[in-house]
């Protein structure tokens, strides 16, 4: 067995993830492989996690981008950089906002960005509540933050009037929806619930969507 985790990852460098980013591609990867270098050490993923990196994490954030709509996003709890740096590294004409609460998870932000030529984006450190004066979003994305319903609590003053939520969930998405029913409703939101696919033989992403009603 190989120690080196590229080439434990089936999916890293193949043609199919090739052709998915296309153009995009250089920075997206340029940005995996300094995740899958330094991301075990810095307590962003977990060792488990390095050899699935492309499918678990890379195509699993990249998987929102299709439901982004227009306008600036502001990525909630940005952590590691997933869906955040992901999706601006795809998304080279959009600005967007990282908001992250912790300082060496910030740090690793301003680092990743710099070093991977992801240079829309702009790195804030705090909570979303604590930032709501300074940000203004048409999207917000956040992945494996809060409930739905804390979400959208923290985080719909950073929206636009006609803004959208995009969220990464799992198979606990229509439990979580049903248990925020009242807090959607005060805020005139509706939900839904998209199964996303990438490349053939990665398993679809959950994306909820949350628009005004």
């Amino acid at each position: 067995m190989t120690d080196d985790p590229r080439e434990q990852d089936p999916l890293d460098g193949s043609a199919a993830v090739r052709e998915y980013f296309g153009d995009t591609y250089p920075r997206v990867f340029a940005f995996a492989d300094m995740l899958r270098d330094q991301g075990v050490e810095r307590g962003l993923i977990g060792p488990r996690e390095v050899g699935r990196l492309w499918e678990r994490h890379i195509l699993n954030s990249a998987a929102l981008h299709p439901f982004l709509g227009e306008g600036r996003v502001a990525d909630v709890g940005s952590g590691a950089g997933l869906p955040g740096l992901v999706l601006a590294a795809m998304d080279p004409d959009r600005d967007y906002v990282l908001i992250e609460p912790m300082e060496r998870r910030t740090q690793w932000l301003f680092e990743a960005a710099r070093e991977c030529g992801i240079d829309n984006v702009q790195i804030l450190r705090g909570r979303a509540e604590e930032v709501a004066e300074s940000v203004e979003a048409d999207v917000i994305t956040a992945r494996a933050v809060a409930a739905i319903d804390k979400l959208v609590k923290w985080c719909r003053p950073l929206l636009t009037d006609h803004g959208q939520f995009v969220l990464l969930k799992g198979r606990s998405a229509p439990d979580e929806l049903e248990r925020a029913k009242y807090t959607l409703r005060k805020q005139r939101l509706t939900g839904e619930i998209h199964s996303a696919g990438t490349i053939a033989g990665v398993e679809p992403t959950t994306v909820v969507v949350l628009t005004h009603s």
